[in-house]
């Protein structure tokens, strides 16, 4: 799955970590031999590891028979036929299966009265037999409007109506009973009746349609062995496109309203090299048999990778002009993300959701190696970099960092732990294992795993035993270090010259804290510059197995002495660099002199550090980026340092600062993007992103008039495509702002645009205004739990409700949103929360605003996991803001 929205975490320390990872392998190799007297399953929404271990200790070899009967109304109707081994008949036996309305549950043939608590059905153990059991379970459903189960929507265009399923992390028993969990895979064989004029998509291709009376029939044959949540159905008048030109058939749909946005070619362009590179890469053919992709509206996260039929969100990949370069770029690596997971994920599952972030790090690793080796894309691992790394670096030095792999007691913890560390960092360790293990090696033991636990579940021991015998090596000692402690570390280069020449250097590593004190093993690449006719020049390179809190590096003794270090050249390694006082200078003065635009990214990257550490006063950075920024030819790094520029507004506005300074350099930024957007009239990409960037930096009465004339043609730039997006875009923050006449824009522009995209668009640009009365309006609707709005709406609220310059407004409702959030915490679902605790909880930047989140961190220590998470996050990156506003030096 592709996600990088911010997930909630608890933090364990290594040795509980390794405790509770020896208990629980303990627990499910328990499957060995059937428990004497499990016991009764808690009475919750939620299905814990220990249950989960108990039912997969008697329950094998899963076979499913799924029918559904989908009218396009609010609820559907399905039979389960679940086909099974018990190990013994002793106690009772429960089926997952959400709100849903129980018709008949037969066992072995016979009808029975099952209890059934609106979670889960419990079979008697009466009515169980040792060996082959079958029970078939007919239901009623509501369809899902939140993203999960089987999510209905009606077109707001046309009013045809599209269904789509989503399972990660446990939610296919909201759609249908199943054991839902990861270790009890099974086939599915599906028959769906639905409308005449709809697709129906799943796992496998469909071997017959029969018309049936104004319905159609779909028979699908039973899938490969997957885990529930990799299985999926799919379902509606989807436009469709084939492509059989490579060795595996393809198909695009996409909603009949929205297929004009389509550009198949590049989807099957994308899709066929990726699958021919990762059938060479494992050295296993793709299992799947056809590769489907839907673009689904309300989507939760990016994509999902069901196996065979990939679901990706409209939000993302849809745009009503030409993709730019970046999009483009997004597209391809979100593709190869999602097909990486066919093989690592849907092939090969891990056991219990303690192990998804393996499934994660390693389709991020490879999507990404797969975008720079099998596209044009041959800067992808640049674009890591600069944005998922950076996130795993951020997020890898909160005081609630944590492992990459942690314990996950139940499915209500499954998402806790799934952001930037998950995915991010994850990724970053696996490409220093392959530096350290060599390219083919770990390319090898990959194969050797993949081959070897096909169709079955496997452990991130299972997955280091694989990689260690490729290697002939022992790397107990680096998954000690790596994925059971937490934290990042730092490394600065040490050293002095003589006569010209380097005399002694040394790598020095640090811990973040006592709490986090591990010190690393890790391979990197430790590069010299001198400068020579104003230019950064490399002077030696040395590969560095460094561990320790010291290594001396002597391949660099005797070079020249260098204007510039760079510890962690071609950003091999996952460690925060520190660069010496020299090498700081000359990279704040030469930027625009150094040629590669990695290194130059890196650069820019330790002097954003420096900011957020409060070491550069936030005015330093502004300054450099005043100068440097227009000089870059980068495309990627162009994106890159617009959005540091960006962040460094919103800081600005967090603060509330309205000192002449200020003002001036608000003005200075607005005219910086102004003048990108005029000088690139012949690059549409690089045009395109200046003016992206003077939309973010527009506050200014000329500014916001300049967009105003814009969007109504007075102002127009050679170039300058202002399609649909734009002109919302522009719509929003003429409504953030409160410019004259903006609000009746927003009724103008919703009655051109139709679209649910459009109708997204206008409620942002409605919520976004600083107009009290519309604030506790739709407060109060996100609030309101019972709310029969869909929830992409309320999240759109949610994301649109609190900008950081509207900073009175939000002080209103500031304590009472605080007071509240213990109640909505244990009233709502983890989907909500995650968005809710990550937009709504206030910060201001001031030290009273710190002081209030102390005080709540200290109350309010039975929040969920996630929530309270949030909330900590909350109050450092307040600290954070304060910390760079002490750290100003231009004050007037």
């Amino acid at each position: 799955m592709n996600t990088f929205a911010s997930r909630p975490i608890a933090r364990f320390l290594a040795p509980r970590i390794l405790a509770l990872a020896v208990a629980s392998a303990c627990a499910v190799h328990g499957a060995q031999a059937a428990p004497a007297a499990p016991a009764a399953r808690a009475d919750n929404a939620f299905l814990s590891q220990v249950d989960a271990a108990a039912r997969s200790a008697r329950v094998s070899n899963v076979d499913y028979a799924l029918e559904f009967t989908l009218t396009g109304k609010e609820s559907f109707s399905g039979v389960t036929r679940a086909s099974f081994d018990l190990a013994d008949a002793t106690a009772p036996l429960t089926i997952d299966l959400d709100k849903a309305t129980v018709k008949s549950v037969s066992v072995n043939g016979k009808t029975v009265d099952a209890k059934y608590n609106n979670w889960f059905i419990t079979i008697a153990a009466a009515d169980l037999v040792k060996g082959r059991n079958q029970v078939v379970i007919a239901y009623e459903r509501l369809h899902s409007t939140n993203g999960e189960g089987l999510h209905r929507m009606v077109d707001p265009v046309d009013k045809r109506v599209y269904t789509y399923s989503h399972f990660e992390p446990a939610a296919a028993h909201q759609m249908f009973p199943v054991f839902d969990q990861p270790d009890l895979k099974a086939t599915y064989q599906v028959t769906a009746t639905a409308p005449a004029d709809w697709q129906v998509v799943s796992t496998t291709r469909e071997t017959k349609i029969e018309e049936l009376d104004g319905m159609r029939r779909w028979t699908f044959p039973a899938s490969k062995k997957l885990s529930p949540y990799n299985f999926s159905l799919h379902a509606g008048p989807y436009k469709v496109w084939e492509d059989k030109s490579g060795k595996y058939p393809m198909r695009l749909l996409a909603r009949q309203s929205v297929a004009a946005q389509v550009t198949p070619e590049d989807w099957f362009r994308y899709t066929k090299d990726g699958l021919a590179f990762f059938d060479n890469y494992f050295g296993i053919p793709y299992q799947f048999e056809k590769y489907d992709q839907l673009l689904v509206p309300d989507f939760l996260y990016g994509a999902m990778e069901n196996a065979g039929a990939i679901t990706f969100a409209e939000g993302r990949f849809l745009h009503k002009a030409k993709m730019t370069d970046a999009q483009r770029q997004s597209l391809a690596s979100v593709i190869m993300h999602e097909m990486a997971h066919q093989w690592f994920g849907d092939l090969v599952t891990m056991q219990w959701w303690n192990g998804l972030w393996l499934n994660e790090s390693f389709a991020s690793f490879m999507g990404t190696l797969a975008t720079s080796e099998a596209t044009e894309f041959k800067d992808a691992w640049q674009s890591f970099y600069s944005s998922g790394k950076q996130a795993a670096y951020e997020q890898d030095q909160k005081t609630t960092t944590h492992p990459i792999e942690v314990p996950v007691p139940s499915t209500a913890n499954a998402f806790d732990n799934i952001d930037a560390i998950t995915y991010s960092k994850g990724a970053s360790t696996l490409m220093q294992l392959r530096h350290l293990l060599g390219a083919e090696t770990f390319r090898k033991g990959v194969h050797n795993y993949l081959a070897k636990y096909a169709y079955s579940n496997a452990k991130l021991d299972d997955f280091i035993r694989s990689l260690g015998e490729a290697a002939g090596r022992d790397l107990s000692g680096w998954t000690r270090q790596w994925l059971y402690e937490p934290g990042v570390n730092t490394i600065a280069a040490s050293f002095s010259c003589k006569a010209g020449k380097i005399s002694a250097f040394t790598l020095a590593q640090t811990a973040p804290s006592r709490q986090f004190p591990t010190l690393r093993e890790q391979r990197v690449q430790v590069a010299t510059f001198t400068l020579a006719g104003g230019k950064l020049v490399p002077a030696q390179t040395a590969a560095v197995t460094y561990s320790g809190a010291s290594t001396r590096v002597p391949g660099l003794v005797g070079s020249a002495c260098p204007d510039l270090v760079y510890p962690n050249y071609q950003d091999w390694g996952f460690v925060k660099v520190q660069l010496d006082g020299r090498s700081f200078a000359t990279a704040r003065e030469h930027l625009a002199q150094v040629e590669e635009p990695l290194l130059r990214t890196m650069l820019w990257q330790s002097l954003w550090d420096g900011v957020r550490d409060g070491k550069l006063p936030l005015n330093e950075f502004i300054k450099t980026a005043l100068v440097n920024a227009p000089l870059e030819k980068d495309y990627t790094l162009l994106g890159d340092v617009l959005g540091k520029v960006g962040a460094s507004k919103g800081y600005l506005d967090a603060m509330g600062l309205q000192t002449r300074w200020a003002q001036q350099t608000r003005v200075q930024l607005e005219e910086m993007a102004w003048n990108g957007v005029v000088a690139n009239k012949g690059n549409s990409n690089f045009q395109r992103r200046w003016f992206n960037s003077y939309l973010t930096l527009s506050s200014t009465p000329a500014a916001l008039g300049r967009l105003a004339d814009v969007l109504a043609g007075g102002t127009t730039v050679e170039g300058l495509n202002v399609d649909q997006d734009l002109r919302w875009a522009i719509i929003a923050r003429l409504n953030r702002y409160n410019h004259p006449g903006a609000a009746a824009l927003v009724e103008a522009e919703a009655a051109r645009d139709k679209s649910d995209s459009g109708q997204a668009a206008a409620l942002a640009a409605t919520v976004v205004r600083p107009d009290p009365a519309t604030k506790t309006e739709w407060l109060g609707t996100v609030q309101n739990l019972q709310t029969t709005l869909p929830f992409s709406k309320i999240r759109t609220a949610m994301y649109s409700l609190y900008p950081t310059e509207q900073k009175a407004l939000a002080e209103q409702t500031a304590v009472a949103r605080l007071a509240q959030l213990p109640a909505i915490d244990k009233a709502a679902g983890p989907v909500y929360m995650r968005s809710y605790a990550g937009t709504l909880i206030p910060t201001a930047c001031t030290p009273a605003s710190v002081k209030r989140l102390n005080e709540a961190a200290e109350l309010m220590k039975e929040l969920s996991a996630g929530t309270r998470r949030a909330l900590l996050d909350a109050r450092q990156e307040d600290e954070r803001c304060v910390r760079i506003r002490q750290a100003l030096t231009a004050t007037q």
